[in-house]
C-alpha cells in the first residue's frame, strides 16, 4: 500500500514524473497555475534578444521591493512590489503596479517605521505567489530597471525559485551604476543624493510604488546624458557599461 500522506505521495509523484509535478501537486490548483504563468515567462524572456532596441522607445518597467531586511537566503521577504512602466524617457504615470505581500513572519518594527507597513496590513495581503505573478504580468517581456539593483534582484530570485523554481532572466539596468558612470566624481550614489542632484521631487520615500516613480524619473534624466554621449541602443549601452570598473 502507498503512503499518500503528503511526503510519501510527493516521493511516488516524483518517482512518477519527476520533481516539478510532484512540487506542483504539494500547491492547490490556483497555485499551480501561477507557478506555470511564472515559469513561462522567464522560459519566453530567455529568448529574447534586446540589443538592438533604441533607447529613444525602448519599454521598460522601474520597479522597487520593499523587504523585512537584506537577507533573502536567511529568513527574510518581500513586503510590497511596486513599479511603474516607462518609454524611453517618459514616464508612463497611469501605468503603474503596487501589490503588498503576506510575508509570514513579523515584520521588524524600523521596518514598519520606515516602510508604514504593519504586521496587519501585511497579514491581510496576497501570498508572495500571487503578488510575484501579478507584477510579473505587469513586467511581461520588458527591461526591468531599478536602484542598486543587487538587493532586488536577490530578493526576485529567492522569490522565484522558492516558488517556481526558477531564476531571473529578465535583463536589468541599474540606475546607480549608470550615476557612477555618468558621474564618476560624487561622493555618494544613494537614490536621495541623486534625486537631489536631478532637481526631481521626493514624494514619499520606502514606498514601493512610489520609489519606483522617483526612480523612473531619475532615469529619464540619465538617459538624456547617455543619449547625448552618442549611445542610442541597448546593446551600445551594455556594451559601454560593460567597460566600466
Amino acid at each position: 500500500m502507498k503512503d499518500m500522506r503528503p511526503a510519501g505521495r510527493m516521493w511516488h509523484l516524483y518517482k512518477m514524473g519527476g520533481l516539478t509535478p510532484a512540487l506542483t501537486s504539494m500547491f492547490d490548483a490556483h497555485s499551480a497555475q501561477q507557478m506555470a504563468f511564472i515559469r513561462s515567462i522567464m522560459k519566453e524572456q530567455r529568448k529574447n534578444s534586446l540589443y538592438d532596441i533604441p533607447l529613444e522607445t525602448v519599454e521598460l518597467v522601474v520597479f522597487d521591493l520593499e523587504t523585512t531586511g537584506f537577507s533573502p537566503y536567511n529568513g527574510d521577504e518581500i513586503i510590497s512590489f511596486g513599479a511603474v512602466a516607462v518609454r524611453g524617457d517618459s514616464v508612463l504615470e497611469e501605468e503603474t503596479f503596487y501589490s503588498l505581500v503576506n510575508p509570514k513572519r513579523p515584520i521588524p518594527d524600523h521596518i514598519v517605521e520606515l516602510t508604514g507597513i504593519s504586521n496587519e496590513m501585511a497579514g491581510k495581503a496576497q501570498d508572495l505567489i500571487g503578488g510575484l505573478r501579478a507584477f510579473l504580468e505587469f513586467v511581461q517581456q520588458k527591461l526591468l530597471v531599478a536602484h542598486g539593483t543587487g538587493h532586488d534582484k536577490h530578493f526576485l530570485n529567492a522569490a522565484l525559485w522558492k516558488t517556481s523554481k526558477v531564476n531571473l532572466s529578465h535583463r536589468m539596468l541599474d540606475t546607480m551604476m549608470l550615476a557612477k558612470w555618468l558621474h564618476p566624481k560624487l561622493q555618494q550614489y544613494d537614490l536621495d543624493t541623486l534625486l537631489e542632484l536631478y532637481g526631481i521631487e521626493v514624494t514619499n520615500r520606502h514606498h514601493a510604488l512610489e520609489d519606483a516613480k522617483m526612480t523612473a524619473r531619475l532615469w529619464g534624466g540619465l538617459l538624456q546624458e547617455i543619449r547625448s554621449k552618442g549611445i542610442h541602443n541597448l546593446g551600445d549601452l551594455y556594451s559601454r557599461l560593460s567597460h566600466q570598473h
